[in-house]
């Protein structure tokens, strides 16, 4: 296949989001408890906030106007502070010698300090953090930009990230190959020829 270039995603590709949620969001999850809005599981919210943008959770669970300004006073200013560890198996990914992007969705405040901390930040050529606060881009847009910046043949890249409905689909928009890293077993109902569930079998795609 001769990829030379491997972009990454970051929550729940790189390291679990749950080993740092229920403190990164317990003032979150503390506003949206307490504004009495939200009525059904809350357990499933406090999943869907681990795994999916905010404004997009907001959204699919029809916050209000008032919860969603209060939200986001909390999420804009909001870093991890604390020591984080990816996943054992990334140690393959930093061996490779492919040239590796990364491109995640967040709060650029909040990504960075995961980056930081993780320490993870010299493994990429460039590291773009899709703000919604900030920009309307999707990662289908972000992907054209890197692939026209740094003139990458569209058959040498692989998209690597654990979202179908994110990365993964824009990934097959643009024709560009794509694999599902599923370490948190997430899709263990679907049958997808190009999911893995460790770094180690990476190889194979490239």
């Amino acid at each position: 296949m001769n990829k030379s270039v491997l972009i990454f995603d970051l929550d729940n590709t790189i390291y679990p989001v749950s080993s740092i949620a229920k403190k990164l969001f317990k003032k979150l999850f503390a506003v949206i408890e307490d504004s009495g809005e939200y009525e059904g599981d809350f357990e499933a919210i406090k999943l869907e906030i681990q795994r999916t943008p905010f404004q997009k959770v907001a959204s699919a669970f029809s916050f209000s106007g008032q919860l969603l300004k209060e939200c986001m006073q909390v999420h804009i200013n909001l870093t991890y502070d604390d020591p984080m560890q990816y996943f054992q198996d990334y140690e393959l990914v930093r061996q490779l010698p492919q040239t590796k992007f990364l491109v995640t969705s967040g709060f650029s405040k909040l990504q960075h300090s995961k980056i930081d901390n993780l320490g993870i930040r010299n493994d990429f050529e460039e590291i773009v953090i899709l703000d919604l606060q900030q920009t309307n881009d999707t990662k289908k847009d972000i992907f054209k930009r890197l692939l026209a910046k740094y003139k990458l043949p569209k058959e040498e890249v692989l998209i690597v990230g654990d979202d179908i409905k994110s990365e993964i689909q824009a990934g097959k928009e643009l024709e560009i190959d794509t694999v599902i890293y599923d370490h948190l077993q997430k899709y263990t109902d679907s049958n997808y020829a190009n999911k893995i569930e460790n770094f180690a079998n990476l190889k194979k795609f490239l």
